[in-house]
């Protein structure tokens, strides 16, 4: 599915493809004599943000993270768009997961028809920062109801939740990261210098917001960091009164083992021809149990 859009009084054009067939995309890439190349990449779900700039095609190809909104196996993702600047021309490449983008653009564009290309480009990347925001929100008021939940009782369903927030922040923090970095590369890059003044202070601002949500992602990163620490260590100081009770326990249970043990033995005993010997035997044991007690209470103070 391809959508043509004009702009800046038609001197500007943006294509917007929604596909993951690479025969249909190698057709409009051809079309516009775009590198063959950049096809592989283009459809690599797995593809890291960066940039490329082809000089003999004037083509300057920009991967970006942006948030798949739909959450796999409890946690949120990220997954690459690619953006593609030819002369006054930008093509997206978008799919199911992130045919949200191209919606902001075409609601952004209507606001704003006479921007440039790349303003347009800047602008898109911008909004696609700003749309990790409320997941990462979101991120904290789970955050805040499991740690609640945990407070009242440390389940294995408790802090499996809390182990996909812990996933999911990574995806962010890790996307997020490399945004960044893919910004500034773009103000060391040849073509920042083909761009006005308009152009660049809207990648300042697209920069700007990107390392804003950097901060964002790490804050709640080290948080949930120090909860799952703080939580690990509850769990090993329980497991170790556990133990220290089961050991307590096994010693004195030692005690009158051992007294009924000596006093089981087939040789000549005390009390061995007394009526009242084995009651004798258990006040022994008695009172060597609670002795034995009292001492160990002591030391564990």
């Amino acid at each position: 599915m391809i959508n043509k859009t004009t702009f800046n009084e038609n001197k500007c054009e943006w294509i917007d493809i929604n596909t993951t067939n690479s025969e249909e995309l190698s057709k409009l890439y051809e079309g516009y004599g775009i590198d063959s190349e950049v096809l592989a990449y283009s459809l690599d779900k797995n593809e890291r943000a960066h940039i490329d700039y082809d000089e003999s095609s004037n083509t300057f190809v920009l991967i970006y993270n942006v948030p798949n909104q739909e959450k796999i196996e409890n946690h949120y993702e990220t997954i690459p768009m690619t953006f593609l600047v030819k002369d006054h021309v930008l093509i997206t490449v978008s799919n199911d997961k992130n045919a949200y983008v191209a919606k902001m653009m075409k609601q952004y564009l209507s606001k704003y028809p006479t921007i440039s290309t790349f303003k347009f480009l800047f602008s898109s990347l911008f909004m696609i920062s700003d749309s990790y925001f409320p997941l990462v929100e979101e991120m904290d008021k789970d955050r805040k109801k499991i740690n609640d939940k945990l407070k009242e009782k440390t389940t294995k369903q408790n802090l499996l939740e809390l182990s996909d927030l812990e996933i999911g922040i990574v995806y962010l923090v890790s996307a997020s990261k490399q945004n960044v970095v893919l910004l500034e590369q773009v103000r060391t890059h040849a073509i920042y210098k083909k761009l006005d003044d308009s152009e660049k202070e809207q990648l300042e601002d697209a920069s700007i917001e990107a390392k804003q949500l950097v901060e964002m992602t790490q804050l709640t990163s080290q948080i949930l960091q120090q909860i799952s620490g703080t939580y690990n260590n509850v769990l090993n100081n329980n497991l170790n009164d556990t133990m220290k009770i089961l050991t307590v326990l096994s010693i004195l249970l030692t005690v009158p083992t051992i007294i009924t043990g000596f006093f089981g033995m087939n040789m000549p005993l005390p009390l061995e021809h007394n009526v009242m010997g084995w009651l004798i035997t258990i006040v022994i044991s008695v009172v060597l149990w609670f002795t034995l007690s009292l001492i160990l209470r002591k030391i564990m103070k």
